[in-house]
């Protein structure tokens, strides 16, 4: 009884405020991203940030082949305290766009729910210390089934079931 006490508060502790993960795809990482704010590596500037407007940072990615459907964004945090935090999930965008602008998804996509349960970008904000934020472009081979608003979950097992290729650029953040 004990053990099946303490499996189950660490179940739902292990929940609280993050704990999904990235789509586990093997597709190839073809997919080139870049950002005009920051480069790889680099720091986000506070205005894309809690700590500034919160807006989505501008993004351009190459590389995706033809046989692409759609294309799907995840933008998540594997440093947050309580497993990985998704900020970001936009779907079904049409795969002939090449950029977002700043805190605007483009025609036609989707969100799903981040780690914060709202379909929405939700600005990187770590608690402590410097965290490594991933912008992951992904290629599908189909448009999903979704809805606006979609489960994250399913969100991120759909893109993981059809990806075919990807790309990423990686920030880091810390709080002043």
């Amino acid at each position: 009884m004990r053990l099946l006490l303490v499996t189950t508060a660490v179940l739902l502790t292990a929940g609280c405020g993050g704990g999904s993960k990235e789509p586990a795809t093997t597709a190839p990482s073809g997919i080139s991203v870049t950002s005009t704010a920051f480069r790889d590596g680099a720091s986000i500037p506070a205005k894309y940030t809690c700590d500034g407007a919160g807006t989505s940072p501008p993004l351009a990615w190459t590389g995706v082949p033809a046989e692409a459907k759609s294309l799907a964004i995840v933008v998540d945090d594997p440093d947050a305290p309580k497993g990985t935090f998704t900020h970001w999930v936009l779907l079904n965008i049409d795969p002939k766009v090449t950029s977002l602008t700043v805190g605007t998804p483009p025609s036609g996509a989707l969100q799903a729910k981040n780690s914060h349960g709202t379909p929405a970008y939700f600005a990187p904000c770590p608690p402590k210390g410097t965290h490594h934020y991933r912008f992951t472009v992904y290629a599908l081979s189909k448009t999903t089934d979704l809805p606006n608003g979609a489960d994250l979950d399913k969100a991120l097992a759909a893109i993981d079931s059809a990806a075919v290729a990807r790309g990423r650029l990686t920030a880091v953040y810390a709080r002043q």
